[in-house]
This record gives C-alpha cells, structure tokens and sequence, in this order.
C-alpha cells in the first residue's frame, strides 16, 4: 500500500476506448490506420521503449513485419531499475537494438518543481532525448506505445506527443490495452516463450513521480520514498 503522502493512481478497464480530445495530434488520433498498414509505409523506425507491454508489442509487431527497428530507453531517476531488465529481456528475446540513453532529469528544475503539467514537461524532455538519439542514428521516425486505451483527457504527455512530433501506431490502429496483451500472448506462444517473457502479464506501472504529491519537489529522497512505499526500490 501506498505510504502518508504517496498518490496512488486510478485503476482502468483495459477493454476501453478512449476518445479523442481537441489536444490529441495527427499521430495519436484515434482510429486513422491499421497497424499493418503503418508498418508498410514506415519500414525503419525507432521506437520510444519505456519497459512496458505496449512498446514491446510495438516491437514485436514491427519485427515481425521485417522492419529495421530500434529500441530506446531513457533512463532517469524516476524510474526503477527493473524497468530497464525488462526492457533489456523484450529486446534481446526479439533481436532488436536496445540503446540506453542516460538523462538527468533531476536537473531540469521546470520538472522537478513538480507542477500540474509536470507530465507534460517530463514527456517532451523524454522524447526530445529519443529523438536527438535516433537521429543521430539515422531515424527520422519516432514511435511509442500509446494504446487505445490511453485516456488524454487525464494524461497531458499526449499534449508533448504532438508537440515531438511522436506517432503512436497502436492507438492509430484503435488497439487497446487489452489487445496489446492478447497479441503479446500470442506473440509469446508462436515463439515458444514462457508466459509473461515479452511483458504480456506485466501489471501498468507509472513512473515514480506519480507518487509523489502534485507540488511536492521531486528529490532523490522523495523518488525513494515513493519507490519504497510502491514495493519498487529496485
């Protein structure tokens, strides 16, 4: 249970669909192409890859299609460490490039004054850090795992989404949540892949800040703290 002081977020339906806000972009518009059809047209891309189910069935999926495609991981203190062994798990159990981008987000004081559109703020820096690496490595296409689900009335990261210039194929394709972990499933048994190895059990897991009270600073010791109080120090 979370401890005094710690924000737990709310619990969702998996199988729901989630409408489009007047903040959602073109690349996050709900609905607009088939996931077979995106990966046609987008042969090389790299893919915004958190640890979580969604981008690893991004990954799944794009690999399966024959595309040249790489994982990127930014990792910074409001994540915990198991966030990165599973993403290192998911792409060595589908031979897809994982590049590790280290940011210290700690140092972004814009963030870490932990105000209502802190969200917003972190996302934009989290896929502006994508995007300078994978330029660099020759992609001008930047996926991530945002499902159907995804509601934008309550997640202001869609607002940075747009901004980034970001797509996101699955809610593109009107995939839920609950569609990305039947198709990981299936994914895992025509590999012949224990149940849960490319995260299709993986329970959604926000970042640390979410813990951490709207206005509260966001600290090495606060991070902790939140982490210690959601069973995650490690």
């Amino acid at each position: 249970m979370p401890g005094q002081g710690i924000v737990a977020p709310t619990a969702r339906n998996d199988d729901a669909v989630s409408a489009d806000t007047p903040i959602v972009g073109e690349g996050q518009r709900l609905v607009a192409e088939p996931l077979d059809a995106f990966l046609d047209r987008e042969r090389s891309f790299a893919v915004a890859f958190s640890g979580g189910c969604d981008s690893a069935y991004l990954l799944a999926a794009a690999r399966r299609a024959g595309c040249d495609v790489t994982a990127y991981l930014v990792k910074t203190e409001f994540q915990p460490d198991f966030e990165l062994r599973d993403a290192e798990q998911v792409a060595g159990l589908l031979d897809v490039p994982l590049r590790v981008v280290k940011a210290d987000v700690l140092a972004r004081a814009d963030i870490c004054a932990n105000p209502p559109d802190r969200c917003r703020l972190c996302k934009r820096f989290i896929f502006d850090v994508v995007r300078s690496a994978a330029l660099a490595d020759g992609y001008d296409v930047v996926a991530d795992g945002t499902n159907a689900t995804d509601d934008p009335s309550r997640r202001p990261g869609f607002v940075s989404l747009a901004e980034a210039g970001v797509v996101s194929p699955l809610r593109r394709a009107g995939l839920t949540k609950a569609d990305v972990r039947r198709g990981l499933a299936a994914e895992e048994r025509a590999r012949g892949l224990c149940e849960g190895a490319l995260l299709s059990n993986k329970p959604s897991f926000p970042c640390l800040a979410v813990y951490v009270p709207e206005g509260a600073p966001l600290s090495r010791e606060s991070l902790r703290l939140a982490a210690q109080a959601r069973g995650s120090a490690s």
